[in-house]
């Protein structure tokens, strides 16, 4: 399964950014997030940073253990985790447009056990418009911390 969600914000790519970024502090800005615990955070950057996160997913806690695979500063990065028998990759991305910049989030979500396989032929399809549904939630969040953020720099 791969979807990809983009907000509009009318901010720079750097506040964007700081928000996005500020992982351990994420739980102040997006409204399914239940908690994050840093497990490993680099010197410098963001390669390498490991983070359990607890979010109210489908109506259900769940907690996933995620890091860092790739980055590049003001850009994007993206995530890896590996749970239920299959491995999500995730990537947040900041292009500059002209008033503004638009933050794209895309997420695969690849099957590797034979019973994540079932069940992604027989739940794929709804699995797919409420994981969308989440992730534009999370995107219109990001938008407003960025654009209070933003405002209050200005």
């Amino acid at each position: 399964m791969e979807i990809k969600v983009h907000e509009n914000i009318n901010a720079t790519k750097e506040v964007v950014w700081q928000i996005i970024t500020n992982i351990e502090h994420s739980v102040e800005h997006i409204s399914a997030i239940e908690s994050v615990e840093i497990l490993n955070k680099p010197n410098e950057g963001l390669i390498g940073l490991k983070w359990v996160e607890t979010r109210i997913l489908f109506g259900k806690r769940a907690t996933e253990t995620m890091w860092v695979t790739h980055a590049e500063e003001n850009a994007f990065y993206q995530t890896r985790a590996e749970s239920h028998g299959a491995v999500y990759i995730s990537k947040l991305s900041i292009e500059e447009k002209e008033n503004g910049v638009v933050l794209s989030m895309s997420f695969n979500g690849e099957p590797q056990t034979f019973m994540a396989k079932v069940m992604s032929a027989i739940m794929g399809r709804m699995f797919k418009k409420a994981t969308v549904k989440a992730v534009q939630k999370d995107l219109v969040e990001i938008k407003a911390a960025a654009e209070n953020l933003s405002s209050k720099q200005a």
